[in-house]
Formats: C-alpha cells, sequence, structure tokens
C-alpha cells in the first residue's frame, strides 16, 4: 500500500476546523480525526499536521501520529522541528488504540487525545478555565490561552527528550530518554549544585557525566543561548556556560535517543539536517550504552566481551556468591546514593555479597569510597591502576572452582589488535622473502 497516498484518506477533519489544513492555532469546538486501518501494517505512520508556524525552514508543525508498534497502533499529539520530534504527548506512556485518532478542544478547554468509543488516551485537564484556543508559538511550546493571551497550559511546563530555543528549566526538572522493552531510562537533571546525566535502573541511579559550575552559587535554571548552555542564579544572573563548539545558532538541547549523549544541535542549511556543535560524554569509552552488558571498552574504542560466569545470575534466588577481581577496570557509571564512604575492599565486598541486586563493586582507596552495581556496564579499560582502584564482580559460589574471569581473558582484550597488527606484518614479511627467494633461484 502507497501510505503517502492512503493517508489523504485518513484524515478527516471536523466541520469546526474552518477548512484549513494546517493553522498556528486551534479553537474551541475543534476536532481532527485520523482514522487508524483495520489491519495491521508493520513499519507504518502517518504524521498528519494539522498546526504550523510561519517561520522559514524549517519550522514547528503540531499534529498527530498514528504508528505500528508491535502489533497495535500508538495514537500521540506530536510537536516537530522540521522532521525532527520536541514534544510528545506519549512520551511517558504510549496510547493504543483502534478505528481513530483524533485530537479536539472541548468546548469548556480541555486538549484532549481520544481513540476508539472516545476512550481517552491523554488530556489537559484544563476545563473550567476560561480557555479560547490552543497555539503553536514560534518557539516551539503548545499553549492553551484564555480571552486576554494568558497561558493557561504549556507544553514547556512537561519537557521530553528535548530542550529548545527559548525553554528554561529550574533546578529540580529534568529531561528524561525511555528506551524500549525495559524499565531503565535515562535522565538529564538541573541541580543546585550541578548538571549531570544518569542512568535510572530499578534502585540504582547512576551519574555517568557531570557539570559543576566554578562559582559556589546555587544553580536556579537553565537556558539555551544561540552559543551554549547557560545557567543563572535566582536574580537571573549568569554563574556559568557550556558553550557551543561552532559558531552556528543553537536550536535544541536534546538526550540522543540511541547514545544517550547530551547534544547541543543547530540546522546545516548545507546537510538540510540537524547537526550536534556539542556532546558530552565525548569519549566513546564513556558512553553508556557503547558496549553491551557484561562488555568491556578497550584502549581502541572496541568492544569486547568479558567473561565472568555466574555474574549475571539471580542471586536473589540461587546460592550465595563471592566477589572476583577484575584487574586494571572501571565503571564509567557512579550511584551517589548507593556510596560507602570510609570503606574498606573487604566490606565493600561483603555489601555487595550480601545484597541479593548487586552483582559488582568499585572501591577506590584514595577516598575509602565503595559504590554498588546492579548491572555490569558502562565498563572500560584503564591501564594499570595499581592498588588504587578495584573492580569486583559477583559470581556464584559453586562456581569458585569453575572457569571464572581467566587473566588470559583480560591479556586478550588488552593485545588483540597488537597480535593482528604482527600476524599481517610478519605474514607480509614472509611472502617478501619467499618471493626473493624464488627470484634468485630462477636466476
Amino acid at each position: 500500500m502507497n501510505i503517502l497516498f492512503s493517508l489523504a484518506l485518513l484524515i478527516h477533519f471536523s466541520t469546526h476546523f474552518h477548512g484549513h489544513c494546517t493553522t498556528d492555532n486551534l479553537q474551541l469546538g475543534a476536532e481532527i480525526t485520523l482514522v487508524i486501518p483495520g489491519s495491521y501494517m508493520d513499519g507504518f505512520i502517518t504524521p498528519a499536521f494539522v498546526l504550523e508556524t510561519s517561520q522559514p525552514v524549517p519550522s514547528f508543525r503540531a499534529g498527530l501520529t498514528v504508528e505500528a508498534v508491535e502489533g497495535q497502533y500508538a495514537c500521540s499529539f506530536d510537536v516537530f522541528l522540521g522532521n525532527f520530534k520536541v514534544w510528545s504527548s506519549s512520551h511517558l506512556s504510549r496510547f493504543f488504540t483502534t478505528e481513530k485518532c483524533a485530537i479536539g478542544l472541548t468546548r469548556d478547554g480541555d486538549l484532549r487525545l481520544t481513540g476508539h468509543d472516545d476512550q481517552i488516551g491523554w488530556r489537559t485537564s484544563t476545563y473550567g478555565q476560561g480557555i479560547k484556543r490552543l497555539q503553536l508559538s514560534n518557539t516551539g511550546n503548545l499553549v492553551l490561552l484564555d480571552e486576554f493571551n494568558h497561558i493557561k497550559w504549556q507544553s514547556f511546563h512537561f519537557p521530553t527528550n528535548v530542550m529548545l530555543w527559548g525553554q528554561r528549566l529550574n533546578a529540580g526538572t529534568k529531561l528524561t530518554s525511555h528506551p524500549k522493552n525495559t524499565s531503565s531510562f535515562y535522565s538529564f537533571e538541573i541541580h543546585q549544585e550541578k548538571l549531570a546525566l544518569y542512568l535510572n535502573s530499578g534502585k540504582f541511579k547512576y551519574s555517568y557525566w557531570e557539570f559543576n559550575p566554578k562559582k559556589p552559587e546555587n544553580i536556579s535554571f537553565i537556558r539555551l543561548a544561540t552559543n551554549g548552555l547557560q545557567l543563572l542564579n535566582s536574580n537571573r544572573h549568569k554563574i556559568a556556560q557550556i558553550p557551543s563548539k561552532r559558531l552556528k545558532v543553537l536550536r535544541f538541547l536534546a538526550i540522543d535517543n540511541a547514545t544517550r549523549n547530551l547534544g547541543f544541535y543547530y540546522y546545516s542549511t548545507t546537510m538540510r539536517k540537524f547537526e550536534a556543535s556539542f556532546q558530552a560524554p565525548k569519549n566513546k569509552c564513556d558512553q553508556p550504552n557503547f558496549c553491551k552488558v557484561n562488555e568491556i571498552c578497550t584502549f581502541s574504542n572496541k568492544c569486547s566481551f568479558l567473561k565472568v560466569e555466574g555474574s549475571t545470575g539471580n542471586f536473589c534466588e540461587t546460592s550465595r556468591g563471592y566477589m572476583k577481581d577484575i584487574r586494571n577496570t572501571m565503571s564509567v557509571l557512579r550511584d551517589e546514593n548507593n556510596k560507602i564512604v570510609n570503606a574498606t575492599k573487604e566490606s565493600c565486598a561483603g555489601l555487595c555479597v550480601k545484597d541479593c541486586t548487586c552483582v559488582g563493586a568499585l572501591f577506590t582507596s584514595e577516598y575509602k569510597e565503595c559504590y554498588l552495581y546492579g548491572e555490569i556496564k558502562g565498563m572500560k579499560w584503564v591501564g594499570n591502576v595499581g592498588e588504587g582502584m578495584s573492580f569486583m564482580v559477583k559470581v556464584l559460589e559453586g562456581e569458585k572452582n569453575g572457569n571464572g574471569l581467566k587473566k588470559w581473558e583480560l591479556i586478550l582484550i588488552v593485545v588483540v589488535d597488537g597480535i593482528v597488527l604482527f600476524v599481517c606484518l610478519g605474514g607480509m614479511c614472509f611472502y617478501m622473502l619467499l618471493k626473493r627467494k624464488k627470484e634468485e633461484n630462477n636466476n
């Protein structure tokens, strides 16, 4: 089926919409409906834009989206900058429905996303506040306005994984990115003393990047300027800035849904797409998702399997475990909530053994700190650190004499690139010697 052709057949506009395909506002009583196919089509996605700003390309557009997701159809109301989604009603929870996907502004001022039998999948709950219209501003902010143009509700107060230019985030708020098929999620959080990126997994909250202002002042809010991210105090004075690396006008900040990096993005008129002018973390081995669980990142930015049999076992249902050292490695993840101070290596190991949800522990002798881990992730090779840092992995008690982590496996991780290079060079030299000897014999 030609999806672009079918889209024209699937959209139905209420007569209250005055017959326009797109505008920058939606009046009371207007409803826009997108008909959902009767049978499931894998890969089906249809954005139907109903609001658009009058800016040069790329402009902001808002509309309904129906998407095929694992045998069902998800319905959402989204805001796009060009082709990049910057806000969505389904960011925290998808709305699955059949037959239709509709967005409407009721007569009493409630913006609602509805499906089959008028089931409500999302709403602003703004009824009875004198709202007259929904408007999409030139900054990408969806706003519900009363007759005096006072904002009664705005999408900027419900951030997703994106912060737009013109938007501000107060201390205590955060952006979030939610991977599929897992309860874990990533967040960019604004604290009074710092900015930080986190992996949130169960009771564990791991940081993997932080920015601390040099001035001893509390952060009140942050905002994206054209040349970087500004941190301001309660008097609206700038106390610090994370500069952009390129002299381009920034359009938004986002947590990348693939790498979980924090990025500042500008629009490239040459490439006709958004590109990053700043990213953190910079190094691939400092990205928590660069390597998979139970893999380690090498000096050459390659991922190698870290064989620790038993480390992925369920210690809450099976036999007790014990801790095993992995030399010259560390995790880029740190959980301040599960940090123990004034610890020893032995007490650190003991705490992980007693906690059935713990599968690993990091001990730093310099600060006498102990960090506990619920998964072996974000591992990287750090070379010879002596006894200053120890990463330990829990293995099952019954595998104490089995095939645990072998010393040769760690050596292989570090020297594998050198071995390959040595073999290649050796093969070339051997070939040249044979060729020369053959030529001498012929002569």
